[in-house]
């Protein structure tokens, strides 16, 4: 794959980089720490510039945010009520939780989406919920594109910074990577612990009723 990578950004450029990172968004398996960090390396060469490739970058993962967002937001939460109704136990969902995250994301969701296009694994998911829940499309593309540009020229500055020896950035992303998955299961985790200790207890409560 790297080669292929290798191969387009060298005869497309900028453009190249752009549906590279638009890929990488719609389909996660094409890594964003490839196609920068190579990116990166070609601007350390004076092949390109730094700040084009940044914008390159970022102009096509955010195209590819911008196609789930607008996806997720056809969609609407709504259509997944009677699912989550009956099945939500499963997912430690219920439609209240539903409701309360409406009013969280309308308070806080910005942040939570610049943040979340900062961290490995997580960045490419996070257009759903935004669409989902309906967050302003003028928000959603303002914090995003910041969160966006920060991630892509962290990349970019690894790749320039250490050349050809690129493969060290899985060195630290890895690890990072792997600690964000393994913090999301234990949170699930515990999510169904106490999710279900609620739903017993107010079982019990609605017999004795």
């Amino acid at each position: 794959m790297s080669e292929w990578v290798v191969t387009l950004i060298e005869q497309a450029g900028y453009l190249g980089i752009a549906f590279l990172m638009f890929l990488e968004t719609v389909f996660p398996p094409i890594p964003s720490e490839l196609i920068m960090s190579i990116a990166g390396i070609r601007s350390g060469q004076g092949q390109l510039s730094f700040a084009w490739v940044v914008v390159a970058g970022t102009a096509g993962a955010m195209l590819g945010n911008i196609f789930w967002y607008l996806v997720a937001r056809a969609l609407g939460i709504q259509r997944f009520r009677p699912f989550i109704e009956r099945w939500g136990h499963w997912l430690t969902l219920s439609w209240t939780d539903i409701e309360r995250a409406e009013k969280w994301f309308a308070r806080h969701g910005s942040f939570f989406v610049f943040l979340g296009r900062m961290l490995p694994t997580v960045r490419s998911l996070v257009s759903v919920p935004a669409g989902l829940l309906k967050m302003r499309f003028k928000t959603f593309v303002i914090a995003s594109t910041i969160g966006t540009a920060g991630w892509t020229a962290l990349l970019a500055a690894a790749g320039y910074k250490l050349g050809e020896n690129f493969a060290e950035i899985d060195d630290y992303l890895g690890p990072a990577s792997t600690a964000i998955i393994v913090v999301l299961a234990v949170a699930y985790v515990f999510r169904i612990f106490t999710h279900r200790r609620a739903f017993k207890k107010r079982s019990q409560m609605e017999r004795k009723d």
